[in-house]
């Protein structure tokens, strides 16, 4: 479609949720000329990415890196603005340090895949760096296979891939039957790279032992297009596009809960908020969480029961238990660091099959050194692990009197095993729960990123951009293409074309 010139047929749409795809593609419609209202129930916008400040010092609570920012790049620019006059985007280098439990750790360094394979030689000798690289190449391969169909597409069906001409070839690369630790297992036996690789299926909120194998394609996205800071946190993104949408004419509507889509035989027609007011539509977008849209503001049974039946058969991702700490001083640690365990199969099993709190989890630390988000001289931390969901019926509650508090402190303890001085230096210390997540971004349980990429046919089970109930549309987090920064942006644009094309 053309992105110059305004829309033929302008319609009312009403967007509901103001994070970060209900922002981009909010943007995307009202700068071709439709005229779009958007709820959010809480009082701000951006969703999970948001920068706090808490008495000097700011935290990225949600996402704490910009990968893939050629995504915002066209957002902002096919809406009217660079976004290099708003935002100043600063390459993160060395993008990541990961240190393992025996001591050995490896610095990567950001945009370039000859000095990753430089430093993982010093780290772990050269039958490393030779794996490293041949996993890496067939990551690309991966990511041109899928790039089109699976990730900047419309994903309407399986057939558009079987339809292909190069069926073979890129099955073969994208290798559907396989998980992503199996494909790990195919090219290296070190187990260093092998937890460097196995925590890419945490960024959907998955387990490598049954995510599929495209989801190397991480490492090679992370690697060749980069990790990115924005000055003043990475919340400073949503800003700039909550302003953005301002200017281009949207009604925003702030503690605005909507508790109904009114539909007609099949035909969404309008919504219902918390107050009773009624708002009709041509269009309606949902950046709500599919479980909760389909389950709660679908009312319709016979229009909603087969998406119901098809987001049931998915694994919902795993959640996050996150620390902010307010520190004097400073340390030696990079931007991102991550700590890994002996065992990183145990904290799969705690989440996924025992649904309880991992003893010695991954740990990430973010350690921006943005002097527009904390004091000279001292050090703001947003730590995170994964956690399982709050699910108080089936045992897992964590809003269970003192358990935030303990967890926390062994996160802590187990830094300080691991040669980091805290306690000493700790100014403040915030705990945010799965428990917090479900109540602040309704979230079922807290998880992260809707459903996780757990089983082969993870990607169709997913939330359609073209919902079953006629003009009614679904972005975000736990829609096609997935979670993430750049993912629930192209989810914007895959919607905001179907619009135009309908």
């Amino acid at each position: 479609m053309s992105h110059h010139f305004p829309t033929k047929a302008p319609k009312e749409v009403i967007v509901i949720g103001g994070g970060m795809a209900g922002l981009a593609v909010s943007a995307r419609l009202a700068k071709k000329g439709h005229k779009v209202k958007l709820f959010e129930a809480s009082d701000r916008l951006g969703g999970k990415c948001q920068t706090v400040a808490i008495d000097g010092f700011a935290f990225d609570i949600g996402p704490s890196l910009l990968t893939l920012p050629a995504v915002y790049r066209d957002l902002f620019i096919k809406t009217g603005k660079r976004l290099e006059h708003l935002l100043d985007l600063k390459p993160v280098d060395p993008s990541f340090e990961y240190i393992f439990h025996d001591g050995k750790r490896v610095t990567f360094p950001n945009l370039s895949h000859n000095r990753t394979v430089g430093e993982i030689k010093k780290s772990f000798g050269e039958e490393a760096a030779k794996d490293w690289h041949r996993l890496l190449e067939r990551a690309e391969r991966m990511w041109e296979a899928s790039r089109e169909d699976f990730i900047e597409g419309e994903l309407k069906s399986i057939w558009p891939f079987l339809r292909r001409r190069t069926l073979l070839k890129d099955s073969r690369t994208i290798a559907p039957w396989k998980s992503l630790r199996s494909i790990t297992s195919s090219y290296t036996d070190n187990p260093y790279l092998a937890k460097i690789i196995d925590r890419y299926a945490t960024y959907t909120g998955s387990d490598p032992r049954k995510a599929p194998a495209v989801l190397l394609t991480i490492a090679f996205v992370e690697e060749a297009f980069g990790a990115w800071h924005v000055s003043g946190g990475i919340g400073q993104l949503a800003n700039s596009l909550a302003t953005r949408i301002q200017e281009l004419g949207v009604e925003i509507h702030l503690n605005s809960l909507v508790t109904e889509i009114k539909t007609e035989k099949g035909l969404a027609t309008g919504v219902t908020l918390a107050d009773g007011r009624n708002f009709a539509a041509d269009l309606i977008i949902s950046n709500t969480d599919a479980t909760h849209l389909y389950g709660s503001l679908v009312t319709e049974e016979k229009v909603a029961s087969r998406a119901r039946r098809s987001l049931a058969k998915a694994t919902p991702s795993l959640s996050g238990f996150s620390l902010l700490l307010s520190l004097k001083g400073t340390s030696n640690l990079n931007h991102h660091t991550v700590f890994f365990p002996e065992d990183y199969d145990a904290e799969f099993d705690a989440i996924f099959k025992r649904n309880e709190p991992v003893k010695d989890p991954a740990i990430y630390i973010c350690n921006p050194r943005d002097e527009k988000m904390v004091y000279a001289n001292n050090e703001a931390w947003f730590i995170l692990v994964n956690a399982p969901r709050h699910l108080p019926k089936e045992g897992m509650d964590w809003d269970k009197p003192g358990l935030k508090e303990s967890y926390a402190d062994s996160i802590i303890n187990i830094l300080e095993s691991r040669g980091l001085e805290i306690k000493s230096r700790l100014i403040n210390r915030i705990i945010r729960t799965p428990a917090d997540l479900e109540r602040e971004f309704r979230a079922p349980g807290g998880s992260i990123y809707g459903p996780s990429s757990n089983g082969a046919r993870s990607a169709f089970l997913r939330a359609r951009n073209r919902s079953p109930v006629k003009n009614l549309f679904c972005v975000g987090g736990s829609a096609h293409p997935g979670g993430g920064l750049p993912l629930v942006a192209l989810s914007a644009e895959i919607v905001a074309n179907a619009i135009e094309e309908s």
